[in-house]
């Protein structure tokens, strides 16, 4: 008779350790029907009608995804939008797919400026099938926001989350219309946060592997409390297809694009005024540092606040405003994010020193400066970098916006400045953290720095200037 309880208590622990992974999946697995059914009615379709004809190339907003040949679904899509990419009865007219969500019960509407530019008309659909058509109240082509406004009270209105909560491994919801099948959820996770995209350095994106495709553009993304915490825009694809790299503008940059476009009608952005890289381990070791990190100063722009603030190429920023940054991309959204006219200091490294500057955060201009490329001539000289080098002509100068200093490359042979990187037309501006003034400034440098020795080096390719780590070959 004691065996029973004995063997009791040896079942339960079997049917425990049977049920206990199942339980916790079913704790971990959210349930998204509730958020989808309280948070569904914000979300909007928006279709553009242009009154010409645009290149059947698909893009972000567009409604038919850019399918192999052999696909299965390319019958599809050409029984559903023709031929051509478009329905049968849009013969005269365009018209591009995207989504939206409404912020205020008043008919303020925010989607992706790239969903609405260049549209005749804007047309809003909710989700009880009642039509608006939509006036653009403004769009920020830098963060890919655009506002709309439909003549409508009482809507339901999206809650909105602060984005700088939100943290890495967070499950996440996007309501959308992907290739125009409206009210379509996609659940996922928080990828990272704070990632810079070429196409744009003023938006520390949001990646998540939430599947996003065309026509999702300018929708919400939602946390598990049903606030919105970014506004989805791209995707990284080599097919137009959703890949698990998707990308989403954080809300709070998108609200501060809201209010600018209500208040202001345009949106300002602070301005520094310096062209920036990263630090790689080479560099770091050129200039003492025990790890890379920050961001290397390359070009101090004229009539910049950087430049009213002393800081000059060769600095390393390693804080704005006493916030590290671990990367070079981390700047340009704080500053970005900074008021016109306001004060910021700047912890920087300069010669092994470490100095704090205050800067005065100017407005970012809206377009950016050019220049042209150098052509080559004669007087030539060569180095053991393996560069042919030779002094500026007067003309040459004034072609590159060179004021004053530098030293042309002619000709890159095999040797250490191809191998980091060096191309024909380069201006070298500084070698060692010296400035280059002319040939002879150069050679003087260049025959006092020691074999083996990495050292920066400072070149102007065009209208940008970047530092390139080399090392010093034997005689």
């Amino acid at each position: 008779m004691r065996l029973i309880p004995a063997l009791s208590l040896v079942l339960s622990i079997f049917a425990c350790a049977i049920l206990a992974p199942q339980l916790a999946v079913s704790r971990e697995l959210p349930d998204f029907t509730s958020l989808v059914r309280e948070n569904g009615p914000v979300v909007v379709n928006i279709s553009t009608k242009l009154a010409a004809r645009t290149s059947s190339a698909p893009q972000q907003g567009s409604a038919v995804p850019d399918l192999p040949e052999d696909s299965p679904l390319q019958d599809f899509f050409q029984r559903f939008f023709g031929e051509d990419g478009e329905r049968p009865d849009d013969a005269e007219q365009s018209r591009s797919l995207g989504s939206g969500f409404i912020v205020s019960p008043d008919g303020y509407v925010l989607t992706n400026s790239h969903v609405v530019e260049g549209a005749d008309e804007i047309v809003v659909r909710t989700s009880d099938r009642r039509e608006f058509v939509a006036t653009l109240v403004g769009m920020d082509k830098r963060s890919d926001i655009a506002l709309l406004k439909v003549a409508a009270d009482g809507l339901p209105a999206a809650r909105i989350a602060s984005s700088k909560e939100l943290q890495v491994g967070e499950w996440v919801l996007a309501i959308g219309s992907p290739f125009g099948f409206e009210a379509s959820a996609t659940a996922g996770i928080v990828s990272a946060k704070g990632r810079s995209l070429p196409t744009e350095n003023y938006v520390p994106f949001i990646q998540t592997d939430v599947a996003i495709n065309p026509g999702n553009s300018g929708g919400p993304l939602f946390n598990l409390d049903g606030e919105v915490v970014g506004v989805n825009s791209q995707i990284y694809s080599r097919t137009g297809g959703f890949m698990g790299l998707s990308f989403a503008i954080p809300i709070s940059v998108a609200m501060d694009v809201v209010h600018q476009l209500k208040t202001k009608g345009k949106v300002s952005r602070g301005w520094l005024g310096v062209l920036i890289q990263d630090v790689t381990r080479e560099l770091a070791e050129t200039f003492g540092m025990p790890q890379p990190r920050g961001a290397l100063v390359a070009q101090v722009l004229p009539g910049s606040p950087a430049l009213a603030a002393g800081l000059l190429p060769g600095d390393v920023i390693l804080g704005f405003n006493d916030r590290e940054l671990p990367t070079s991309s981390a700047l340009p959204p704080l500053v970005g994010a900074t008021a016109v006219g306001e004060t910021a200091t700047l912890q920087i490294l300069r010669h092994g020193q470490q100095l704090t500057l205050s800067v005065k955060i100017d407005e970012l201009p809206e377009d950016d400066q050019a220049s042209d490329d150098a052509t080559p001539g004669d007087d030539m000289t060569t180095n053991r970098l393996g560069l042919v080098l030779r002094d500026l002509t007067a003309e040459q100068r004034q072609m590159m916006s060179a004021e004053q200093g530098g030293v042309l490359v002619e000709r890159v042979n095999d040797g250490v400045g191809d191998q980091a990187g060096l191309h024909i037309g380069d201006l070298i501006l500084m070698l060692d953290s010296q400035p280059v003034s002319d040939l002879t400034s150069f050679n003087r440098t260049l025959d006092a720095l020691e074999p083996g020795r990495h050292v920066a080096i400072l070149v102007q390719r065009g209208n940008s200037r970047m530092f390139y780590a080399i090392q010093i070959p034997k005689r």
